[in-house]
């Protein structure tokens, strides 16, 4: 065996689920037909939450999102739910098929609604007191740079009005049972990303995992590492995990750990590739499991996927939720052997 110090592995998704085919018709239904449709969607969606949900604990995962079905990209639920700002045209980024509407702040954002606290309400409602909760929230450095901003103010002055309305969703999210935060900022490994904004996107996402009370917290970093300098800018962070994406450069990932830890964080590594449909073998899922806990010093790791699962077909979505599970357990009951 390998690995000494680490006494427990978990696993989860890292975020959100594709659509079924039958969803897909029921959405373009409603793009046709306007509020007629409305309740046979959401009865749809709720429907296929259920299942999506139930994979997730059937599979063994630490802790279940409601795959976030409804959600066109993860910055338009919260841009609808806020004044100030409306979403434009279409936009591809970080480098693979993650298309999303631009939002355009126009003034100091403000709340018509809440997004994530009825989500929690709904899912405590039907899940056993022991299932955890997990909400994913996009950071307010990637949203600050993935938005137009219109406001008169400098981009860090927006960062913080995001980061003040995304804490308090955080903060309904977990009154309302959530028992785990995650903030995705795949921003963070942008090739253009610079020390000196890591440091203050730090100090905004901080202020989303303060407002989170006893809930766990993790920042995750999908679809690339980030560079050295902003990586050591973000262990600065006030969460109680860090998750990094192993898939799409895994010797640079390996490289941040041993040469900078991990800033007395705990560890999420992103292994298990969510941007194609290949099942990928245990020997290599083992084998670079094993670099990863050899690097790094603490006492839990978890083990997720390299980004969202909804960029692939439902089926293999729920397979490769699956094979997650059970290449865990397999691997923490049996190590390196």
């Amino acid at each position: 065996m390998l690995w000494c110090c680490i006494v427990e592995f978990v696993a989860d998704v890292l975020g959100g689920y594709p659509r079924s085919a039958r969803l897909r018709k029921a959405l373009r239904r409603l793009e046709e037909k306007g509020e007629a449709e409305l309740v046979e969607v959401q009865r749809i969606v709720y429907e296929e939450t259920l299942v999506v949900v139930g994979v997730q604990l059937g599979a063994g995962m630490y802790s279940v999102v409601d795959g976030m079905l409804d959600w066109h990209d993860p910055l338009r639920p919260f841009a609808e739910a806020w004044r100030g700002v409306y979403v434009d045209g279409l936009l591809r980024r970080l480098d693979n098929n993650f298309f999303y509407r631009i939002p355009v702040f126009v003034e100091e954002p403000d709340f018509k609604r809440f997004v994530l606290a009825p989500r929690v309400r709904m899912l405590r409602s039907i899940l056993p007191d022991w299932a955890r909760i997990r909400v994913v929230v996009p950071g307010p450095y990637t949203f600050t740079k993935l938005s137009r901003n219109r406001t008169g103010r400098d981009d860090r002055e927006l960062m913080g009005f995001i980061a003040k309305l995304l804490a308090e969703e955080v903060r309904r999210a977990v009154e309302a049972g959530a028992s785990v935060v995650q903030v995705d900022e795949p921003m963070f490994a942008d090739v253009d990303a610079k020390p000196g904004e890591a440091s203050e996107a730090v100090e905004a996402i901080n202020t989303l995992f303060k407002s989170a009370g006893s809930a766990e917290t993790r920042l995750a970093i999908p679809y690339n590492v980030p560079s050295p300098d902003v990586y050591e800018r973000i262990l600065d962070v006030k969460a109680c995990m860090i998750v990094l994406d192993f898939v799409d450069a895994f010797e640079r990932g390996l490289k941040l750990v041993k040469e900078k830890g991990v800033g007395g964080h705990e560890l999420g590594a992103g292994i298990i590739e969510a941007r194609n449909i290949y099942m990928e073998p245990y020997d290599r899922f083992a084998s670079r499991l094993n670099a990863i806990a050899s690097a790094y010093e603490g006492d839990r790791l978890l083990v997720t996927t390299s980004a969202w699962l909804d960029l692939i077909p439902l089926r293999y979505a729920i397979e490769k939720t699956k094979m997650l599970g059970c290449y865990t357990t397999r691997y923490a009951a049996t190590g390196a052997r």
